[in-house]
C-alpha cells in the first residue's frame, strides 16, 4: 500500500475565529473549544494572543490539550529593540504553550507604508522572531499576512519572506489570503512557485471567505503541495469567516482525490460526531446552525421532490455525494407540496410511524399535508407537529384534552412605581376529563402569558409537563397586508433533553401561535406515554 502523506490541520477559531462580530469568548468558553478540538483530533490549537487581554493571559496560564499541539499567538518583533527587549514578544514566549505562531508582513506595500521600515528590516524581524521562539524551546510558526496581495505586488520580496521564516528555524511558513480576494487558480500557481523555496511539508494556508472560496482555496493549496491548513469551526471569522474545517475535514477523509492520497489526524469515529460538534459549538456561542451548511446541515440530506425521493430510496448515490452517516447526519425526505407517497413513507419511518404502505389512509394524509402546506403550514422545520398530523390521521393521538377558549389581553399602564409598562395576560380554559378547567397567567409578551397559562393546569396530566418550557419562537409573514397570514414555529423542550418544534398559521399571529403550543404540549404528552380514554 502507498504511503499517504500527511496533512496537517491548524484550528484558529479562538484566535481569528473571535474577532468574528458578535462572538466573544469567555474562558469558561475556550476552555470548553479547546477540549472538543482536541477530541476532534486537530494537530493545532490556537488559543489567542497571550498578554493581550486578561481572558487569553489567563487561558494560557496552564496547557489546555492533551493531543494537540497548544500554540499562542503574537506579532513578529518590533523594529528598533532585541527580542529580548520586545514585551509582546516575550509575553507570548512565557505562555505556557508548545508552539508560537507569529504574523509577520510579506507584502512591501504594508511594510514600507504600515510598519515605516525598509524591506531588509523586516526580514532581519522575521528572522530574530522565529530564532528567539527555537531559543525558548517552542515550536515556531509565521503567518505571512497579505502574501498573495504580496506576491502579486513583488513576487521576489513576498517569496524571501516566507525563506527567512523557513531558513531561520520556523516549523511552518503559512500563506495567508488575508483579504479572501485571491481565486483557486492562483493560489494553486503561487502556492507551487512558494514550494520551490520552502518545502511543501513546512507550507501552510491561511484563507479567509470573502469570495466564499475559502475551502477552495485551501484545497487547492493542498494540491499544489502545502501540508498545513488554517481555519475554524463553522467557518468562524472577520468579515466573511475563515476557511471552514467542518467542511475541510470530511472533505479530506472522504473524497478520493484527497482520501487516497492524504491523512490527517480527524479518526473515523470522531468524523461520525462532525455534525453534532458542529451543532453543540453553535449552541455555546447561542448562535443558530446553519441548515444548509455541507455536510453537517440540517439540509444537507434534505429532499423534497417526490422523484428525487424514489431515487434515494432505491439507491442513496442517485443524489448524495457522501453517506450522512459518515458525518453524524442523517437523510431527509421532506413531506411537502412537492413530495410523493416515498417521501411520506420515509419521513413517517423517521419520526416513528409504522403503517403499511398500502393503507388508504395514506392517501388521505398526503392530500391533507399538501392541502395545509398550500394554506402556509411547513412541516419541513415541524417535525413534530407532522408526526401529530400523521398520527392524528392514523387515531393513534389519544384525547387528552380539548381546548373550549382563549383570551388574551394586553394593557399599558403605570405600575405602583409611576412606571410605565405592558402587561399581558391570558385565560384558558380546557376540558380534562369532562371536567373544565380555567386558568389564568401574566407573561413577558401575550404568547408567553398563553404558554403560561396553558401548561398552569392540565389536571391529572400536570406531571407529565412539569419539564416542559419553550426555548425558541419565530414568526414568519407568508403574504402582505393587513390581512396578511402568519406562521409561528414554536420550539420547546424538556428535561430527557430532547428538542421538537411545532407549527401553527392563521391570520392571527396570537392563534397561530396557540396553535403550535397546543401541539407542543400534545407531544410532550404522547412522548411521556400519558394515556387518555378517548381517542381523536
Amino acid at each position: 500500500m502507498t504511503t499517504r502523506e500527511r496533512v496537517y490541520l491548524f484550528d484558529t477559531t479562538l484566535r481569528d475565529g473571535a474577532q468574528t462580530a458578535g462572538v466573544d469568548f469567555t474562558l469558561a468558553d475556550k476552555i470548553a473549544v479547546a477540549a472538543m478540538l482536541d477530541r476532534l483530533g486537530v494537530d493545532y490549537v490556537e488559543g489567542g494572543y497571550p498578554g493581550a487581554n486578561p481572558t487569553d493571559t489567563e487561558f494560557f496560564s496552564t496547557p489546555r490539550t492533551s493531543r494537540a499541539t497548544f500554540t499562542a499567538f503574537g506579532m513578529a518583533k518590533r523594529a528598533g529593540r532585541s527580542a529580548a527587549n520586545d514585551p509582546g514578544l516575550q509575553g507570548v514566549l512565557q505562555a505556557k504553550a508548545d508552539a508560537c505562531c507569529f504574523v509577520a508582513k510579506s507584502w512591501d506595500f504594508h511594510v514600507t507604508h504600515a510598519l515605516g521600515i525598509t524591506l531588509e528590516d523586516n526580514l532581519e524581524q522575521i528572522r530574530e522572531t522565529v530564532a528567539a521562539a527555537v531559543a525558548a524551546g517552542r515550536e515556531a510558526l509565521i503567518d505571512c499576512e497579505h502574501f498573495f496581495d504580496g506576491y502579486k505586488a513583488n513576487p521576489a520580496y513576498a517569496l524571501s519572506c516566507a525563506k527567512a521564516a523557513h531558513d531561520a528555524g520556523a516549523r511552518w511558513v503559512a500563506l495567508c489570503d488575508t483579504n479572501g480576494g485571491t481565486t483557486p487558480e492562483e493560489v494553486f500557481a503561487i502556492v507551487a512557485e512558494a514550494a520551490k523555496i520552502v518545502p511543501g511539508e513546512r507550507l501552510g494556508i491561511h484563507a479567509h471567505d470573502d469570495m466564499g472560496l475559502a475551502v477552495a482555496n485551501s484545497l487547492a493549496a493542498v494540491r499544489a503541495g502545502a501540508r498545513q491548513i488554517q481555519g475554524t469551526l463553522n467557518g468562524l471569522g472577520e468579515r466573511c469567516g475563515n476557511a471552514n474545517l467542518v467542511t475541510i475535514i470530511p472533505t479530506l477523509k472522504l473524497k478520493p482525490e484527497f482520501a487516497e492520497r492524504f491523512e490527517i489526524g480527524v479518526d473515523d469515529a470522531a468524523l461520525a460526531g462532525l455534525s453534532q460538534l458542529s451543532r453543540a459549538f453553535d449552541e455555546l456561542l447561542n448562535r443558530t446552525s446553519n441548515r444548509y451548511a455541507p455536510y453537517v446541515g440540517a439540509n444537507a440530506f434534505a429532499t423534497k421532490a417526490g422523484i428525487h425521493a424514489s431515487a434515494i430510496l432505491k439507491d442513496p448515490r442517485t443524489y448524495e455525494h457522501v453517506a450522512p452517516e459518515r458525518v453524524g447526519n442523517h437523510r431527509r425526505l421532506l413531506v411537502s407540496d412537492q413530495g410523493g407517497k416515498s417521501n411520506l413513507l420515509s419521513e413517517l419511518a423517521r419520526v416513528g410511524v409504522q403503517v403499511d404502505r398500502s393503507d388508504p389512509r395514506l392517501d388521505r394524509l398526503l392530500a391533507s399535508v399538501k392541502e395545509r402546506e398550500a394554506q402556509g403550514y411547513s412541516y419541513e422545520g415541524a417535525e413534530a407537529s407532522f408526526g401529530l398530523l400523521a398520527r392524528r390521521a392514523l387515531g393513534r393521538v389519544p384525547g387528552f384534552f380539548a381546548v373550549e377558549s382563549f383570551r388574551v389581553m394586553v394593557e399599558r399602564r403605570h405600575n405602583a412605581a409611576g412606571a410605565l409598562v405592558t402587561v399581558s395576560e391570558a385565560i384558558v380554559k380546557v376540558t380534562v376529563d369532562g371536567e373544565t378547567l380555567m386558568t389564568a397567567a401574566e407573561g413577558i409578551g401575550p404568547v408567553n402569558a398563553l404558554d403560561v397559562a396553558l401548561r398552569k393546569d392540565l389536571g391529572r396530566y400536570q406531571p407529565y409537563i412539569a419539564d416542559l418550557k419553550l426555548t425558541d419562537y419565530k414568526v414568519r409573514i407568508l403574504n402582505g397586508g393587513t390581512e396578511a397570514v402568519t406562521r409561528v414555529l414554536v420550539e420547546s423542550t424538556d428535561g430527557d433533553g430532547e428538542t421538537w418544534t411545532t407549527v401553527g398559521v392563521s391570520p392571527n399571529i396570537i392563534d397561530a401561535s396557540f396553535e403550535a403550543l397546543v401541539d407542543s404540549v400534545t407531544y410532550k404528552l404522547l412522548k411521556a406515554g400519558a394515556a387518555a380514554a378517548v381517542a381523536a
